[in-house]
């Protein structure tokens, strides 16, 4: 599994919802941005901004391939429950497919908040619920309920996303916009992303179905995209707020 092109497959799910919440947030004025969560870089090496960037992450390869596409940033590996900054130290600071896989999204949010300066913006750009995901053809429902059970045994909230505003509202953070990521609905999928997607599910499910299950799921989906009767929607919610 490639990971890196798998989040900057992500990525490109926001990519209009960032540069829209960028502008709005002061990316281009700011002086320091935090991405917490920042992975391989994906979102990091696309900033266009004279701010000083600087990324957190727990996963040492991952930093490792983050100074490769993102070599401005200063990176530290580090837990966002326990954030290695100082108070009010950023403008800006972000995550991205983050709080779902946090065992205490809100404690991550008082973080976040903690290091974000007075009238600073905090941004989590995509959280999934996948408690309301729809699969059609209705065969291929079974694939939504295995990923939920996956996210589940891997530590995940698959429903964190229609929680996210009622914890920026425990958290303290003046909630300015909130909503849903436009679905790509029934969109194709182009070959690598659809090889992308499968890779991640082959990955996912190895301990939930057998092989003979996936396979046979695999197939039916790419007749249901081939006959342009596929629909895939896993509702993702993105918060701004400010300090």
């Amino acid at each position: 599994m490639n990971w890196h092109n798998r989040y900057v497959q992500q990525s490109t799910w926001t990519r209009s919802l960032r540069a829209y919440l960028f502008e709005q947030t002061g990316l281009s004025r700011a002086r320091r941005v935090l991405e917490v969560g920042c992975g391989t870089g994906a979102i990091l090496s696309t900033l266009e901004t004279t701010a000083s960037l600087h990324g957190l992450d727990l996963a040492p390869d991952a930093l490792t391939q983050c100074r490769i596409h993102a070599p401005a940033a200063s990176l530290t590996r580090g837990n966002v429950l326990h954030l290695p900054y100082p108070d009010q130290a950023f403008d800006i600071t972000y995550c991205h497919f983050l709080l779902l896989w946090i065992k205490a999204p809100l404690h991550a949010l008082l973080e976040m908040k903690r290091v974000t300066r007075p009238n600073g913006n905090i941004l989590a750009l995509a959280e999934p619920d996948h408690d309301k995901r729809i699969d059609k053809p209705d065969e291929l429902a079974i694939l939504g309920k295995w990923q939920a059970q996956s996210l589940k045994r891997q530590g995940a909230n698959p429903g964190l996303g229609a929680q996210l505003a009622y914890l920026f509202h425990q958290a303290g953070i003046h909630l300015v916009e909130t909503g849903t990521i436009q679905s790509r609905g029934s969109e194709a999928l182009k070959p690598a992303e659809w090889e992308n997607e499968w890779a991640v599910l082959e990955a996912d499910l190895a301990d939930i179905a057998s092989g003979q299950e996936i396979q046979q799921m695999k197939r039916l989906d790419k007749r249901a995209w081939a006959r342009r009767e596929r629909v895939l929607d896993v509702p993702t919610y993105f918060a701004w707020g400010q300090v």
